[in-house]
């Protein structure tokens, strides 16, 4: 797993959705921590939280870490590849029902 700050990452996603726009999947996940161990007690409640955002295709598996304060920055960016990429999805096919008349 590659740990990348904010911007590469934002960089290698948009690399990943066009290594998979033909055929293969791309997962991602958001966590919100606070990057400690799990085996402290008392857990400190003035810790910042963090977002832990992964992405793999499969192959390569890349991460980052957001803070608070980037965190509306990096939404609005990661939006944007999201829409920039969405084109390749396939269109559900709606299976027509036939219409009862009452």
């Amino acid at each position: 797993m590659v740990a990348l700050e904010p911007d590469p990452f934002l960089n290698e996603f948009g690399k990943l959705f066009e290594r998979n726009k033909k055929s293969g999947s791309l997962s991602v996940t958001m966590k919100r921590t606070n990057m400690k161990p799990r085996n402290t007690r008392h857990p400190d409640t003035a810790a910042e939280y963090r977002c832990l955002v992964r992405a793999s295709d499969g192959k390569k598996k890349i991460t980052t870490e957001i803070s608070s304060k980037e965190q509306g920055r990096f939404q609005m960016s990661y939006a944007t590849i999201l829409r920039a990429h969405m084109d390749a999805l396939k269109k559900r096919e709606k299976s027509k029902k036939p219409v009862s008349k009452k």
